[in-house]
């Protein structure tokens, strides 16, 4: 499962808690978005399946950086607001 992320590294490991519903899926960071100012992280359909995303569109979401390929510079911490903050996801078309 993928997810796109403004700033992450790609191929950072990142698990994405769905707040309302606590179900939750380990995704690959592999492209840049999402471009929507509100939204921090766009999910592939597998992993909005997974973490009940998909059908709603959008849910409040916790980020976990799991593991990194590189380090994560603290402005990029502030911009991807890592856990326990909370964040909009949307699935990917």
């Amino acid at each position: 499962m993928t997810a796109a992320h403004r700033t992450l590294p790609m191929n950072s490991m990142v698990r994405v808690t769905n707040v309302s519903t606590g179900r939750s899926a380990m995704v690959r960071i592999t492209d840049r978005g999402p471009f929507v100012e509100e939204r921090i992280v766009d999910l592939s359909l597998a992993a909005a399946k997974a973490v009940d995303v998909w059908r709603p569109g959008t849910a409040e979401v916790k980020l976990e950086v799991v593991s990194a390929p590189a380090p994560i510079l603290e402005a990029d911490a502030g911009a991807c607001r890592l856990a326990p903050s909370t964040a909009k996801a949307k699935p990917a078309s």
